[in-house]
């Protein structure tokens, strides 16, 4: 989930953590976002089936509450501007892993995220990507910094 430092979006997701603090857990499949367009991405040989994140609302919402993700799925997150972007777990059941991505494909890290934490995952450079994927998924198949990933949307202007 996004950590935005922005006022309307620390906002909405105030918002989104005091409903979920007060809803029964058997709605949290409900108050997951519907599923996004897709785009397909490349890392090495693999392909990736990513929902693309592109409004304020989906980057703040994210992967909360999904039980499970299909192999070889996640999420990409796209922003309009280059600038440093922390995600947090808060309301996310599945541990994962995050790359930020620079603007020609470049993987610049990767951070392992744990379910449920509110602990800070930010960007070391101004970045426009992040994709997040099922824990361990870059290590088991040798992505690493430096890795490209294919197929990047351009940011809407």
């Amino acid at each position: 989930m996004l950590h935005a430092f922005r006022p309307a979006a620390l906002l909405a997701a105030s918002v989104l953590v005091l409903l979920a603090s007060t809803s029964d857990p058997a709605d949290a499949q409900a108050r997951a976002q519907p599923t996004l367009p897709t785009v397909k991405l490349t890392a090495g040989i693999h392909v990736i089936t990513a929902e693309a994140a592109t409004t304020d609302h989906s980057r703040t919402v994210g992967l909360m509450h999904r039980e499970r993700l299909a192999p070889n799925h996640g999420m990409l997150f796209v922003f309009d501007d280059k600038s440093q972007q922390c995600f947090w777990m808060r309301n996310t059941i599945l541990p994962l892993t995050i790359a930020f991505i620079d603007d020609d494909g470049t993987i610049l890290q990767l951070a392992d995220m744990a379910p449920q934490s509110d602990a800070s995952h930010c960007s070391r450079r101004p970045v426009r990507y992040a994709l997040e994927m099922e824990q361990g998924w870059f290590g088991k198949r040798g992505i690493a910094p430096g890795a490209r990933v294919g197929g990047l949307p351009a940011p809407a202007k």
